[in-house]
């Protein structure tokens, strides 16, 4: 058996991060692992995202992010963590895809890669939530035109779009797509906007008021063609001409990678990962999980302000444990 690490973080990401930062500084040896590229969610964000969250609530390992405006946004973030990370010369393999993880009769756990194996005493899983997207489920949601992830309006520009959900992610689309020249559809569950940014949510109420940008509330889509898309509302089907659905429907945590390497689900629906709220630790022994993993299906509770603690907790655990053996 190779050398054999004090822990493994899966996930690198701003927690993921964090956990490497705090394991660094208490002198243990680590490696960050990562399917992607660094603070791989990040990236993908769209072009011109701004952060709910103020620069100093998504700083990590004590180490200041200065930004220009009070609400940073993607370019920012990306510039942070990458020097957060280059400063701190933290151990990474990234483009590296976890496939297994499984313990050993030595009481450690054998990690499985795309392009190696590592062993190590603690595995910390902080794989957050922006890969696996909440599907319509609707006949024609397969073809191409149909699109979970945003990244810059100027694509669209002349374009139909129909754009799906109620919260934040939604009004950046239809507001930054109808700008940028898209003629713009939205679909709305729900009888009103829902979450949103209070700065974009009055100028969304507006277009939509204006009639420049047309919205369907209490409605959803019952099918997508090459060129329209079927839309049951109030007064019955309409269906409209179309080039691109832009379903902003959110994102789920892996849950079949937790299940595939013995992680319990609570059986309410939710999904919640079973985990000690005061260690982090799940059903495994030595198996932790850090960030908005920890939120089941319930995305909405935890965000890198308030998360990043775990790496404090999980790293404070792990010594306590160490000492007394």
């Amino acid at each position: 058996m190779k050398e054999i690490l004090d822990i493994l973080i899966i996930g690198a990401g701003p927690i993921g991060l964090a956990c490497g930062l705090e394991a660094k500084k208490a002198g243990l040896s680590y490696l960050i692992v990562d399917k992607g590229c660094l603070v791989n969610s990040l990236y993908n964000y769209p072009l011109n995202m701004t952060f709910f969250s103020t620069a100093d609530r998504l700083e990590i390992g004590g180490i200041p992010f200065t930004s220009i405006t009070a609400k940073p946004g993607r370019a920012e973030a990306l510039e942070y963590y990458r020097r957060v990370a280059d400063s701190q010369n933290l151990n990474l393999a990234l483009f590296e895809e976890v496939k297994t993880v499984g313990e050993t009769a030595e009481k450690v756990y054998r990690v499985e890669t795309s392009k190696a194996t590592y062993f190590a005493k603690h595995v910390i899983i902080a794989i957050g939530f922006y890969d696996v997207p909440n599907l319509l489920n609707v006949p024609g949601e397969e073809l191409p035109k149909v699109r979970h992830y945003y990244f810059d309006p100027h694509y669209y520009f002349r374009q139909k779009v129909l754009v799906v959900g109620a919260n934040n992610s939604s009004a950046d689309v239809a507001l930054e797509t109808w700008r940028k020249g898209a003629e713009v559809t939205m679909v709305i569950r729900e009888s009103e906007l829902g979450r949103i940014k209070y700065w974009t949510k009055p100028d969304l109420e507006n277009r939509i008021k204006e009639g420049c940008i047309r919205a369907y509330f209490n409605s959803h889509i019952t099918g997508i063609r090459e060129k329209e898309v079927d839309i049951q509302t109030p007064a019955g089907k309409v269906t409209i001409q179309n080039d691109y659905v832009m379903a902003m429907t959110g994102y789920q945590p892996d849950f079949s990678f937790l299940e595939k390497i013995g992680i319990q689900l609570s059986e309410d629906g939710r999904k919640h990962p079973v985990y000690n709220t005061e260690t982090q630790e799940t059903n495994l022994p030595n198996v932790f999980l850090a960030g908005v993993i920890c939120g089941g299906l319930d995305t909405h509770i935890w965000f890198i302000e308030n998360s990043r603690v775990h790496a404090e907790q999980i790293v404070k655990h792990i010594l306590a444990k160490a000492e007394k053996a």
